[in-house]
């Protein structure tokens, strides 16, 4: 008899789950386990979170993964903490100590005149611990055998910081930033504007986007449910762009619009707009200065 276990038999299933991604597995291996708990075709993250971050982790499955990079593209929100005194190799508790600083005394007024200063926008370069690719291969590859390059500084935005806490010896905020912002070299810099080093012990996102964590949304709670009650955590499968301008297709032009093919319509701006045909989203369009609406992403639901 074979021990072997049956196979998952995938199924065409469309819509996002705001998992609360925990700490110790990456965003790929969350990803993973959500679609066999949800047996689903097709599925992606919006935005990785590494192993010793927890949080909302967006998963698209199916036809919401032709939205993903609306997410991928939003800004977000984190809450983190910074270990004062020392810095480390990877800017978090994973790496090994690299400078030493004592910690000058602290006052809610020092770090609120230090923190203003990084408001706005500003430039950053990336760490060297990171999973951007140079000829191919992920930055911290590179690090983990000693190779550092020289990396670009690339535009970033830092809406909001708020401090949450804080100690003779560490820093606990909440940040609201733009996409692409490393919150490690971020708590470096502030550390090192405070007059000593600095490392990341926890980071968690509480928001990506429009949308906002769910601290029940975890993997455990989804192993508890039916199938059926799994699929009612889903959000529609235009939850990523749900905020954009809604437009009724012109009578008719559903299965031309489901081809991919322009239509007339009467609308007074250019924009992007989610197309509907009554109740039913068909996707994503381009509305020109002709009054032609241009499809951009089509669903197959």
């Amino acid at each position: 008899m074979s021990s072997k276990s049956p196979k998952i038999v995938r199924r065409p299933i469309n819509g996002v789950f705001l998992l609360n991604k925990p700490l110790g597995i990456s965003s790929n291996a969350a990803l993973q386990k959500v679609r066999w708990l949800f047996r689903a075709e097709k599925g992606g993250h919006t935005g990785a979170l590494d192993p010793l971050a927890s949080g909302l982790l967006p998963i698209c499955l199916g036809e919401a993964t032709k939205f993903s990079h609306y997410l991928l593209d939003s800004n977000k929100r984190y809450q983190t903490t910074i270990h004062l005194g020392h810095s480390t190799t990877t800017g978090d508790v994973e790496g090994d100590v690299l400078l030493e600083k004592a910690v000058p005394p602290l006052t809610l007024d020092k770090i609120q005149q230090v923190i203003a200063t990084f408001i706005g926008d500003t430039t950053q370069i990336p760490p060297m611990y990171s999973a951007l690719k140079k000829e191919g291969r992920p930055l911290y590859e590179l690090a983990r055998k000693g190779i550092e390059i020289e990396r670009e500084a690339r535009p970033i935005h830092l809406s909001a910081i708020e401090i949450l806490d804080f100690t003779e010896n560490s820093l606990t905020l909440d940040i609201t930033c733009s996409k692409g912002t490393y919150i490690r070299v971020v708590g470096e810099d502030i550390a090192k504007a405070l007059g000593t080093y600095g490392h990341l012990t926890a980071l968690h996102r509480i928001q990506t986007g429009h949308f906002e964590i769910i601290p029940e949304y975890t993997i455990e709670y989804l192993e508890s449910l039916t199938e059926q009650e799994r699929e009612a955590l889903l959000l529609p499968t235009y939850a990523p762009v749900q905020h954009f301008p809604r437009v009724q297709i012109p009578e008719g032009r559903a299965t031309h619009f489901g081809n991919g093919l322009e239509s007339n319509i009467q609308h007074e701006a250019e924009a992007q707009v989610l197309v509907f045909d009554g109740e039913k989203c068909l996707g994503l369009a381009e509305i020109t200065d002709k009054r032609r609406l241009v499809p951009k992403r089509v669903l197959k639901l």
